[in-house]
């Protein structure tokens, strides 16, 4: 049994590095690229026409996110088989895992909060740019 276990114990160490490879490119590209580029999006610019350039720029960099992203997830679904492996040592690759978990998580949620602030911003911009040409319209046919 207690070499059952160890070889178990081996098995899940040697997983475990594999998602960890997979976890710290994941973790680099976010702290290195992706809140960078999520700060970008912070302030976003008057007018419409540039509101819509910023928007295309934030879907093509929010497919590459949404990759990372994925890919985390992915990683940590293959780690949910330690939870069956309550007398195997795992505290300290747990602590590990959470943290990754952590951070991925919180950036998920800023990039789909992001997304949803972008997509409305353009939104009310457009609202605001037709009533615009509706009043436009409206100022022109008074004054005929």
């Amino acid at each position: 049994m207690l070499s059952n276990k160890r070889i178990q114990e081996l098995e899940l160490v040697m997983e475990f590095e594999k998602v960890e490879e997979c976890f710290k490119e994941v973790s680099s590209w976010i702290e290195n690229v992706g809140r960078k580029r999520l700060k970008e999006t912070i302030n976003l610019d008057d007018s419409l026409e540039m509101l819509l350039q910023a928007q295309k720029q934030f879907k093509e960099f929010d497919l590459v996110a949404s990759e990372y992203c994925k890919r985390g997830q992915e990683a940590l679904k293959k780690m949910n088989q330690w939870e069956d492996f309550s007398f195997v040592d795992v505290h300290s690759y747990r602590i590990k895992l959470q943290t990754y978990e952590d951070q991925l998580e919180e950036f998920c949620t800023q990039l789909d909060e992001t997304r949803h602030r972008v997509c409305e911003t353009v939104r009310l911009y457009e609202f605001f740019d037709k009533v615009r040409q509706g009043i436009s319209c409206t100022e022109e046919g008074v004054k005929s």
